[in-house]
C-alpha cells in the first residue's frame, strides 16, 4: 500500500468525496450480517467516510490508515465516538491481533493494496466465518460529463491512468470485476445508486480529491481549472450538475 499517495490531501478528500448510500448500510446489516456487536476493521480508512457510517451503527471500528494527513483528519472528525480506534498501519500489516475482527471493510482503497499480502493479513486478523467487504463509489461512464472529465484529466494530469475505482479499462469504459482470486468460493455482488449533486466548487473539489490531480504550482493548473469549469457550465442546470454514481459492493470469505 502506498502511504504517501494522498499526502496533504486530507482536508480536500474529507470535504469533497461522497459518502455511501444508506441502502448499502442496510444491505450490510440485513444480508451480510453486520450487527452492532460485530468488531470491524476498516482498512485504508482514509478520512473516515465509511468509518463514520459504521460507527453510527454502534460497532467498534479499527480504522487502519498509514497516511498521516488522512488519519489525522479522521481522528479529528470522529473523536466523539468512543468505539473508534485509529491505527497507524498498512493494509498488508495492520498490527491488529490474530482472530480479532468479525468483518473487514475496504472503501475506495482495495485497488491500492498488494492483493496477495492483504488476503494473508485478512486471514490472520479475521474470526472464523468472518467476511471481507470491498466497496467503491464508481462514476457512470456513459454520462457525457464523466466522459469529458475523463479526457480533461487524461490531458492535464501525468499520473492519471483512469478513474481509480478499479472498474475502468484504458479508455475509461466499465469492465467486469473478478475477485475470485481474492475471495474463497462464491462472493456476493451488489450495486446501489448513489447520485451526486455538485455546484461548481463541489465539482472542482471532487476532481482535486484525486491523487493524480494537478497541484497549484503546476504550470498547467490554470488551464486545468478552466477546462473543468467549462465542463461544469456545459452540463449544469441552474448551477447544479447531477452526476450518476454507482456504489459497488463485493462481500465474501477469505479463509
Amino acid at each position: 500500500m502506498n502511504e504517501t499517495k494522498f499526502n496533504g490531501m486530507g482536508k480536500v478528500y474529507a470535504k469533497y468525496r461522497p459518502t455511501y448510500p444508506q441502502a448499502l448500510i442496510d444491505y450490510l446489516c440485513t444480508y451480510i450480517g453486520v450487527t452492532k456487536d460485530g468488531v470491524i476493521a476498516d482498512i485504508g480508512s482514509g478520512t473516515g467516510i465509511l468509518t463514520k457510517q459504521l460507527l453510527e451503527l454502534g460497532n467498534k471500528v479499527f480504522a487502519v490508515e498509514p497516511n498521516d494527513d488522512m488519519r489525522a483528519m479522521a481522528e479529528h472528525n470522529l473523536s466523539e465516538y468512543s468505539n473508534f480506534v485509529s491505527v497507524n498501519a498498512t493494509a498488508e500489516n495492520t498490527t491488529l491481533d490474530d482472530n480479532n475482527v468479525d468483518f473487514i471493510t475496504v472503501a475506495q482503497a482495495f485497488h491500492l493494496f498488494d492483493r496477495e499480502k492483504f488476503k494473508a493479513e485478512c486471514q490472520r486478523i479475521i474470526k472464523p466465518n468472518g467476511k471481507v467487504i470491498l466497496v467503491w463509489n464508481s462514476r457512470v461512464f456513459a454520462i457525457e460529463s464523466v466522459k469529458e472529465g475523463y479526457e480533461i484529466n487524461k490531458k492535464y494530469c501525468p499520473k492519471f491512468t483512469g478513474f481509480s475505482d478499479g472498474f475502468r479499462n484504458a479508455r475509461g469504459a466499465e469492465t467486469e470485476s473478478d475477485f475470485s482470486n481474492f475471495f474463497n468460493g462464491e462472493y456476493e455482488t451488489k450495486i446501489f445508486e448513489n447520485y451526486q449533486t455538485f455546484d461548481l466548487d463541489g465539482f472542482i473539489g471532487r476532481n482535486f480529491s484525486a491523487s493524480y490531480a494537478l497541484k497549484e504550482d503546476d504550470t498547467k493548473y490554470p488551464d486545468y481549472i478552466t477546462e473543468l469549469t467549462e465542463c461544469f457550465n456545459k452540463h449544469a442546470v441552474d448551477g447544479e450538475l447531477i452526476m450518476p454514481n454507482d456504489t459497488r459492493c463485493y462481500a465474501g470469505e477469505v479463509s
